[in-house]
This record gives C-alpha cells, structure tokens and sequence, in this order.
C-alpha cells in the first residue's frame, strides 16, 4: 500500500512538473510571438529602407566612378603638362645658350 501510494505520488508530481514546464514553455513562446511579430506597416518600411539604402549605394558607386575618371584625367593633364614644361626648359636652355653663344661672337667682333 505505501508503495502504491509512492508511486502515486511520484506519478502526479511529475504530471504537475511536466504541466507546469509545459505552461511555462507555451507562455514563453507566445511572449516571443508577440514582441517579435512584424506588422504589415513594419514590412513596408523595411522595404522603404533597403530601397533606399540600394539607391544610396548606387549613387556611392556612380561617384566613385565619376572621381576616378576625373583623376585620370586631371593624371592625363598634368602628366601632359609636365611634358610641355620639360620641353618649354629645354627650349629656353637651348635659347639662353645660343644668346650666349650670339653674345660671345659680337664681344669678339667689337673687340677685333
């Protein structure tokens, strides 16, 4: 009999525990449901925001784009340029030194 009323015992004791478990795991889950639960609205502004952020992006690239060529053009002038003056130098050189040259000769001829 007093193992009978054990077993008993133990039994309902365990079916209040697993109930019990069992409330606690459905009330948890339906806390959860409710706090997360995305609204219609909530869809609409997450697509709103990843349209704008995809517009964004496009943007960042096209100006990415737009410096890059603009920095090598402005690599192409100034590349163009520098030849231009290195040419320009050498051509001054070359006429400081034929006045040189031209001064010389007319020192020479006045002096004779």
């Amino acid at each position: 009999e007093m193992r009978r009323a054990r077993l008993d015992l133990l039994i309902v004791a365990t079916t209040i525990v697993l109930f019990v478990t069992f409330m606690l795991g459905w009330f948890v889950s339906w806390m959860m449901h409710r706090f997360t639960r995305v609204t219609q609205s909530d869809l609409g502004e997450l697509d709103n925001m990843a349209q704008q952020v995809h517009e964004a992006e496009e943007a960042r690239d096209a100006a990415r784009e737009r410096l890059r060529r603009r920095e090598n053009d402005l690599t192409n002038k100034l590349t163009q340029t520098e030849a231009e003056l290195r040419a320009a130098m050498d051509g001054l050189r070359a006429s400081r030194s034929e006045a040189d040259d031209l001064r010389a000769q007319i020192e020479r001829e006045h002096s004779a």
